[in-house]
């Protein structure tokens, strides 16, 4: 068996308590609890029982606490991939987007997400989906604007015909016909 990796003596078990009482993450709360068992003289076992947790798991908030005290058993954002697109990626698209696309050069008349995707491809060599780009772009302070699609032979002053009116002026029903006894 290894020895345990030794608290900060810093902190008591009454202060830890106080901590969790004060504490506004409950995980922190039961984590504060669990050292604060091993403080008052119990066990790692024990303290793994008050935590709900295994012994590593214990032995792991004994390192965190170790390293940054109290606030090192708050829960973490996991840091996730990394970004494709590094801080010139970003710069490079958005001169790109700023400049419009050159259709001789470009072969096209506006940016669609497909396009820029394209492009980074080309200059370097970064396969980006198109929902992760629109979402960098959107980061970005970029919207996508589209035009409200037309009907290439639609007719504005036939739609006027088609459309309805109401009547200019309301006026009451007229009273309903008695039926005919028989």
């Amino acid at each position: 068996m290894s020895i345990p990796i030794s608290l900060r003596q810093d902190f008591d078990a009454a202060g830890l308590r106080r901590l969790a009482r004060h504490s506004k993450d409950a995980n922190q709360a039961r984590r504060l609890l669990a050292l604060a068992t091993i403080y008052a003289g119990g066990t790692r076992t024990q303290a793994a029982v008050a935590g709900g947790v295994g012994l590593q798991v214990v032995r792991d908030w004994v390192v965190r606490f170790n390293a940054a005290g109290p606030s090192g058993l708050l829960d973490r954002k996991a840091p996730g991939q990394p970004a494709l697109l590094k801080d010139r990626h970003r710069r490079a698209l958005a001169e790109l987007i700023e400049m419009g696309p050159i259709p001789a050069v470009h072969g096209v008349v506006r940016w669609r997400l497909v396009d820029l995707a394209q492009w980074i491809w080309d200059e370097f060599r970064i396969t980006v989906s198109e929902t992760t780009l629109g979402r960098v772009l959107r980061k970005m302070g970029y919207r996508k604007l589209s035009a409200r699609p037309r009907h290439h032979a639609q007719n504005p002053n036939a739609a006027a015909i088609f459309k309805k009116t109401s009547p200019s002026a309301w006026r009451r029903s007229r009273p309903a016909r008695r039926p005919a006894s028989a």
